[in-house]
């Protein structure tokens, strides 16, 4: 069985920084990757990042691009996003998904084949 266990939200203020885990089991990570998305009160899904293995290419949404970075352990069952220099807009429940990271029309694509997800961990950028 698919689990998938996001942690690491909180509140932060605006500048400031934030590491989310994921902690994946019971799917094999030779056909499936990790990615991460986001959503926002009101605001339809976006898909943050994706790793393709524990030491493979990464993928950014435009959400993601130069302030946040994706990473896993040497296993690849845990999955990290860092997140810099955060801004009120940041503020989401961010999930992490078993999926296959597709880049369709240069755009970062997780859902084609999205398998399972979280259930999520909130963070709020607030001063």
């Amino acid at each position: 069985q698919v689990q998938l266990v996001e942690s690491g939200g909180g509140l932060v203020q605006p500048g400031g920084s934030l590491r989310l885990s994921c902690a994946a089991s019971g799917i094999s990570l030779t056909r499936y990757s990790v990615a991460w998305f986001r959503q926002a009160p009101g605001k339809e899904r976006e898909g943050v990042s994706c790793i393709s293995s524990s030491d493979g290419p990464t993928y950014y949404g435009d959400s993601g691009k130069g302030r946040f970075t994706i990473s896993s352990d040497n296993a690849g069952m845990t999955v990290y996003l860092r997140m810099d220099n955060l801004k009120p807009e940041d503020t989401a429940v961010y999930y992490c998904a078993a999926t296959i990271c597709t880049v369709r029309a240069g755009t970062l694509d997780i859902w084609r084949f999205l398998k399972a997800w979280g259930k999520g961990t909130l963070v709020t950028v607030s001063s």
